[in-house]
């Protein structure tokens, strides 16, 4: 399993998409997506509800905290949401000791409420916790004690019973609601390969639940089932990390094939360059680097695999050796090339695709 993390929009998009399907009723999110090439006009034209609506603008950017930081901004027009948008578009801020640039922003419509609810579920192991309270918010660290967890087990039916001791303390007027909502999110949540969702909080308005704020991990390797579900969905790297060149090219090379094609810098300066088939593979290559104690030498994790073709392989090639013979220094260093069991990929194809870089080299 690969937990990718996700776009607030992407996670309330799917939340939103599928709810109806699996529950039969309407989740009445409204969201909106800016970037550097949103242009206002045609957004409005696309989501009328921005110019009729007070609104809540937030960076979208995979970090928390952001009411605490003072980027969130509640109660503008959308003059305001594009003042606010204009100045830290592109500006650099520092979050959880990483720096980066604010390139993507939510808007929504502002939601006046009275109830703040905390929900969260994990995929773990062996099943799924859930853990839910009805003091939710900025403030949902200071109030953990008034926190309910549960596990679910895998292939075991999410019943009433089972989501009992989450809603037990809540009003009766709210109780069945509020249930049949963490039913239809844990359903939606296992129907699209979630590995985590959290809402903190969501809300009752017109006394149907609202998620104000939402994040998101989806297993990427289940792409193969849920493309259609799933949509056009963004994996966006860690907020404060940049691609290099390098690093950009593979990318680049990735998105337009098949196959899969990893490549990730850990140290530029690294003695030890693996180039490995297979993901379980590339991840064992890595760890044992780590444990024979080499781990500040590794320069990169690499990964290819789903049968890429020659050309593919020696274009990727090309990079990894490039990269590991950069700026030489005088001592030795090490390209480990391997792989693991080649369920259907042509390795004489791959292997004279990596003969052919060195070659060149």
């Amino acid at each position: 399993m690969a937990r990718k993390k996700i776009r607030e929009y992407d996670s309330k998009r799917l939340l939103k998409e599928h709810f109806k399907r699996i529950s039969g009723s309407e989740l009445e999110i409204k969201s909106a997506q800016v970037t550097e090439s949103t242009d206002l006009k045609e957004l409005v034209d696309k989501e009328p509800w921005l110019s009729s609506t007070k609104l809540v603008v937030k960076p979208d950017m995979l970090f928390g905290k952001r009411g605490k930081s003072g980027l969130v901004a509640l109660n503008l027009d959308l003059a305001g949401v594009g003042a606010f948008v204009k100045l830290r578009l592109g500006k650099e801020v520092e979050m959880g000791g990483c720096k980066g640039p604010i390139t993507t922003f939510i808007v929504e419509p502002f939601i006046p409420h009275d109830y703040e609810f905390y929900l969260n579920i994990v995929s773990e192991r062996l099943g799924s916790s859930i853990t839910f309270s009805e003091c939710g918010g900025i403030d949902i660290e200071e109030n953990w004690d008034k926190v309910k967890t549960i596990f679910v087990p895998t292939n075991i039916s999410f019943t009433s019973e089972i989501v009992a001791p989450l809603v037990a303390t809540l009003p009766l007027e709210i109780k069945s609601v509020i249930e049949d909502f963490i039913k239809t999110v844990f359903t939606t949540f296992s129907d699209l390969d979630f590995t985590f969702l959290e809402m903190n909080p969501f809300t009752l308005v017109n006394g149907k639940p609202y998620p104000l704020d939402m994040r998101g991990e989806l297993d990427d390797t289940a792409a193969f089932k849920n493309f259609k579900t799933w949509g056009s969905i963004e994996f966006p790297l860690p907020f404060g990390r940049v691609m290099s060149p390098s690093e950009s090219f593979i990318h680049g090379l990735d998105e337009k094939t098949s196959a899969s094609l990893k490549f990730t810098i850990l140290n530029p300066k690294g003695r030890i360059w693996t180039m490995v088939a297979g993901g379980g593979a590339s991840v064992i290559y890595a760890d044992t680097v780590g444990d024979l104690g080499y781990a500040c030498e590794l320069g990169n994790y690499a990964e290819y695999s789903g049968a890429p073709n020659e050309e593919e392989v020696l274009q990727y090639a090309r990079v990894v050796i490039d990269c590991a013979t950069a700026d030489p220094d005088g001592r030795k260093r090490a390209l480990v090339i391997g792989g693991g069991i080649a369920n259907f990929t042509d390795v004489a194809a791959t292997f004279n695709g990596i003969t052919r870089a060195l070659k060149e080299k």
